[in-house]
């Protein structure tokens, strides 16, 4: 048994490595528990059910995310376009390496969307938010019309741009000419924001 004080970080942390290791179909509360060389019994006093630890361990796996999209949406003195264009391309690209570099987690991602998780729908009101602040911006300083209220306009941004982030499409992003498509639908939505020039 362990000496060392059980936390709850230092059981996500042991869940992820396990969730790595067998997958979400396999993984257990004992696995967990025999990681940290503690009783499951333990665990569960963190964590009351399989489902809560998984969805705190997929919530601290997202948040990840979250934390580096709101280094770009917080960067005041970036142009809105630019700011815009570099969030949706970070997005992408942290959604492309979960999906290959970490696809276990990624698996345990896609079990909660299926499930309706309210981890994976904060998440996106999350990101929305993130999107909501860079229109917001953008029409504030006249770059971007006014073409209803923020939120609106960045869930339509979010959804435009589906493919290139929902679990979904993962399978298509490693097809050679999906940064061409990335641009491409990037390059509209841009364009379908701008202001009309007087």
């Amino acid at each position: 048994m362990s000496t060392e004080p059980l936390t709850a970080e230092r059981i996500l942390e042991a869940t992820e490595e396990v969730l790595r290791r067998h997958g979400p179909a396999k993984a257990t509360v004992v696995d967990v528990a025999r990681q940290l060389g503690v009783s499951h019994g333990s665990v569960y006093r963190h964590f009351r059910t399989k489902s809560a630890l998984r969805e705190a361990v997929t919530k601290r796996w997202l948040d990840r995310t979250t934390r580096e999209l709101a280094s770009i949406a917080d960067d005041e003195p970036r142009e809105a376009e630019a700011t815009l264009r570099a969030w949706l391309a970070k997005l992408f690209e942290a959604k492309r390496r979960k999906a290959g570099d970490d696809p276990e987690l990624f698996a345990t991602y896609e079990v909660l969307l299926a499930e309706n998780s309210t981890v994976v729908e904060e998440h996106i009101t999350e990101l929305v938010g993130q999107l909501a602040q860079i229109v917001h911006r953008g029409v504030e300083c006249g770059r971007f019309a006014a073409l209803g209220p923020d939120a609106r306009m960045a869930r339509a941004v979010f959804d435009a741009t589906n493919r290139f982030h929902d679990p979904a499409y993962a399978s298509q992003w490693l097809r050679p000419e999906i940064e061409a498509d990335f641009t491409a639908v990037v390059d509209l939505v841009v364009h379908g924001l701008r202001a009309p020039r007087a």
